[in-house]
């Protein structure tokens, strides 16, 4: 667990605390402690998102090379290629890439990365998801202790696309969305690997 998961833990655990405490003033009619408590909880909420959405602005976007992993917490993922699938009739210019993702457990347990969402951008800020119902193991796929399995989403992108880049990010419905300096943070610049087509 990083420091800034840790700042989050306790801001939202003092948060807890004083909410508490806020409650228990009301219960016993302490209007000022109540009024003051209130002003504290918001004005620390106020702080912490202030420095959460400066940094994730302030932030130079993060370019991973293939073969370079990226971990959340004990997995691993590690582009290991990227090549265009041939002989599929794809309409309106139209074509088929697939990625080799290598997916490494570091734990000891079988696991998976189950928020994991991936998709890739293009020079021009277009953006495409992967292709459902072409894919054999998902990035999603539980993974034994100490094993890896390889992933090869497939993304069927515009034919003048260039400068594609691959994004691994949990979304929005998660932690992270909290977390000063995470990729997944609010208004952060997503983490990306720099496919070289």
């Amino acid at each position: 667990m990083r420091l800034t998961e840790f700042l989050l833990a306790g801001v939202v655990g003092w948060t807890a605390l004083g909410v508490v405490g806020i409650g228990v003033s009301w219960l016993r009619g302490e209007r000022a402690r109540v009024r003051r408590g209130t002003a504290w909880l918001a004005a620390v909420w106020v702080v912490y998102l202030s420095v959460l959405i400066a940094v994730s602005l302030g932030q130079k976007q993060r370019v991973v090379a293939v073969g370079q992993p990226q971990c959340f917490d004990e997995m691993c993922f590690t582009v290991t290629g990227v090549e265009e699938v041939k002989g599929f009739m794809v309409r309106d210019g139209r074509r088929l890439v697939r990625v080799t993702v290598r997916v490494t457990n570091r734990g000891r347990s079988a696991q998976s990365e189950r928020l994991i969402q991936v998709y890739l951008t293009d020079a021009q800020g277009r953006r495409w998801e992967e292709s459902a119902g072409v894919n054999g193991v998902g990035l999603a796929t539980k993974v034994g202790g100490g094993a890896s399995v390889v992933s090869e989403p497939i993304f069927n992108v515009a034919g003048d696309a260039t400068d594609l880049r691959l994004v691994l990010t949990h979304g929005w419905k998660q932690p992270g969305l909290l977390v000063i300096g995470d990729s997944d943070s609010v208004l952060h610049r997503k983490t990306v690997v720099e496919l070289g087509r």
